[in-house]
């Protein structure tokens, strides 16, 4: 992270708040920022009719983009979407149709309206999509007027592409050109908006680089990139991995109360840090946080997930969530806003608690099952079990016709047999 003393409010508000990994052109950018309107951009592959919880933290350099008075434009990628990011990947990306990809950008795009402020004003946030030139582009015309400009000697040099050839992996020729494509995005999107700066993560920074040098070399206009640092717990852990799987955006695909439960579940290290990077709390206000000792800290684990919950799915859902985690850990109390899983009822009466438990999501496999219950950490409406291998009965069935199952303190599902 640069040490420079910024004097633009998106700058020094980037800096302060842990954002910043590595800038191409600190100082032009930054007075760029303080004397005008800078339009930037982030892509985001459809690969998933979902966006999660790894892609937050470029929407939130979107937002404070937008909030210090600059543009943001969200770059669907429709068209690299096609031939699939080789950063960092061991094996190609499947190949999805254009059905499936505009199914995806469909199912992503509401997200976004949740940051962002939308519209046709200086500052208003549009998105696009790079399908829209790419697609349009001849094989010729393109090895012509872009090709000319890489290096397959640079290309091999960038991160992305080393670490695949040193595992000896085996990367395609339509990957290959992926750095090719996003460089040309930042070009048109230069020409037709005025784009000027390409932000992302870490990982992106060979594919930035390329785009800010062809923008340069090309059309000789200004062009910046900045990226994040890789985002880790304080454990060490990639952000946004847990045992269930991805933590997503939408709430189809994960409910606002297991969204809100994540946050809450945040390592006592990474609350203050992620309060930064995530909310719009102020500094006072985390400052505040970060002083808390002790069980204290829960209180700024809840507010850090009142914070995000409510960012992405308003300030109702996020009471809900509160009071039926609280409700559930603290008091003991059902709700109908737990999650709620409905199995066969063949296979929750006289079936083994440990299956049961992994068939709910709580556990991996039977084996981390009865595991989690010789350690103690699994209960049956409310009381610990100690043998995974203990049956459920009839008369475990509650009056509102569900099981209460926890694993440890963090992780409950309501089973309803069917």
């Amino acid at each position: 992270m640069t040490d420079t003393a910024f004097q633009s409010d998106f700058l020094k508000t980037m800096q302060a708040r842990g954002y910043i990994h590595q800038i191409t052109h600190p100082a032009e950018l930054d007075a760029a920022a303080k004397s005008g309107i800078v339009t930037g951009y982030i892509g985001f592959d459809a690969t998933a009719p979902s966006l999660h919880v790894g892609h937050l933290i470029q929407i939130m350099l979107l937002r404070r983009l937008q909030q210090a008075g600059h543009k943001p434009i969200v770059l669907m990628g429709g068209g690299t979407t096609k031939v699939g990011d080789p950063s960092f990947k061991d094996t190609q990306r499947p190949l999805l149709t254009e059905e499936r990809i505009a199914e995806n950008i469909a199912g992503i795009r509401g997200v976004f309206e949740k940051f962002l402020t939308f519209g046709d004003g200086p500052t208003d946030a549009v998105m696009l999509d790079n399908d829209e030139w790419l697609s349009k582009l001849g094989y010729l015309e393109f090895l012509r007027d872009y090709g000319t400009h890489f290096t397959v000697n640079r290309m091999l040099s960038f991160d992305s592409v080393k670490l695949r050839l040193e595992r000896e992996q085996p990367l395609t020729f339509l990957e290959f050109n992926y750095m090719l494509m996003q460089a040309t995005d930042f070009l048109e999107l230069n020409r037709r908006y005025g784009c000027t700066l390409q932000m992302g993560g870490s990982d992106q920074w060979g594919n930035i680089i390329n785009g800010v040098e062809l923008t340069r070399k090309v059309d000789q206009k200004a062009a910046f990139g900045l990226t994040t640092p890789l985002l880790q717990t304080a454990s060490g852990q990639k952000m946004g991995k847990t045992v269930g799987g991805a933590v997503w955006l939408n709430a189809d695909a994960l409910s606002p109360y297991d969204y809100w439960q994540y946050w809450r579940n945040t390592e006592d290290g990474d609350v203050g840090r992620f309060m930064r990077l995530f909310t719009d709390l102020s500094d006072a206000e985390i400052a505040g946080y970060e002083a808390l000792e002790g069980a204290a800290i829960n209180d700024a684990k809840k507010a850090l997930a009142d914070a995000t919950t409510t960012m992405l799915h308003g300030a109702d859902e996020a009471a809900k969530a509160r009071a039926a985690a609280e409700g559930a850990f603290e008091r003991g109390t059902l709700s109908a806003d737990l999650p709620t899983v409905e199995l066969p009822s063949a296979e929750v009466i006289g079936a083994m608690i440990a299956a049961v438990t992994t068939r709910a999501g709580l556990t991996a496999s039977n084996g981390e099952a009865r595991r989690l219950a010789q350690g103690g950490g699994l209960r049956l409406n409310d009381e610990a079990i100690s043998d995974g291998a203990r049956l459920i009965e009839s008369s475990d069935i509650n009056a509102d016709g569900v099981l209460k199952l926890a694993a440890g303190k963090k992780k409950i599902v309501l089973v309803r047999p069917v």
